[in-house]
């Protein structure tokens, strides 16, 4: 792990605002529209908004934040968000705040908060069904999106990893010297656990002179039975394998590199 610069001395709050950003993808072949539909049901069920609640409650606690709100929604026919606002400081106590922050809606987001948004998808044709989950974590102050990196990486269990980090604002020293970032960074690698990059291949694109730290990531090995929905490779033709595993490559491919392949 990076070792952290010495703490600045501040004139007032810390206003650095640093945003984690993902786009996580789990990639699945689903064979028949019936396969398609337990695949959706599945994902909706494995990925609902309490599961992603717990996620994102996890990370609070990871990243030393309060929890001040919480508003999270199921979608039909698919998908679900969470949106859980948080502080640096101790959270306040609701009998004292008159009802001001409500357990249900959320009306304007502070400038620390934790975001999810899920997007389950299937193609009728080619039996490729696809997650992809939106994370952003954005604090502002000592606490860092960065701490929970790892865990959210884990836990969503990614085929193909996108990260976008970057550290926005300036704060002062005492002595009035503006800083643009509070700490050690050169890529978001060097926050990723070994056993994490050990089964991704990762390519960095950074702009260190604006604190823009971008990350992609997708997994080394490609096991069929992994991407099967309800269907094991033994039971398969060696064409049947052969032209499904074309398939699930060229969709992962495309997906890591965020452009449609040509033919």
């Amino acid at each position: 792990m990076v070792k952290p610069l010495p703490r600045l001395k501040l004139q007032g709050f810390n206003n650095l605002t640093k945003a984690l950003s993902f786009n996580i993808y789990d990639v699945c072949y689903a064979a028949s529209e019936d396969e398609r539909q337990r695949y959706i049901a599945y994902i909706d069920e494995v990925y609902n908004a309490d599961r992603l609640t717990q996620i994102l409650t996890d990370v609070a606690e990871i990243i030393g934040a309060n929890i001040l709100n919480v508003a999270r929604q199921d979608y039909e026919p698919q998908g679900a968000s969470v949106t859980i606002l948080i502080s640096e400081e101790p959270v306040i106590d609701k009998a004292q705040a008159k009802g001001v922050i409500s357990d249900a809606v959320v009306a304007h987001l502070d400038k620390s908060h934790i975001t999810v948004h899920t997007y389950p998808e299937t193609h009728p044709d080619n039996g490729i069904a696809t997650f992809r989950a939106d994370i952003d974590v954005a604090t502002c102050g000592v606490i860092s999106p960065l701490k929970a990196l790892n865990y959210l990486i884990e836990s969503l269990e990614s085929d193909i990893v996108v990260m976008d980090y970057r550290v926005r604002g300036f704060t002062r020293d005492i002595k009035g010297k503006k800083h643009y970032i509070d700490h050690k960074i050169n890529s978001i690698q060097d926050y990723l656990a070994k056993n994490i990059k050990s089964r991704y291949d990762a390519l960095d694109v950074n702009v260190y002179q604006e604190n823009i730290f971008h990350t992609k990531m997708h997994l080394k090995e490609f096991d069929l039975d992994q991407y099967l929905f309800e269907e094991k490779a033994r039971n398969l033709s060696f064409k049947e394998r052969m032209k499904i595993e074309a398939r699930l490559r060229r969709e992962i491919e495309e997906l890591y590199h965020g452009r449609n392949l040509v033919d």
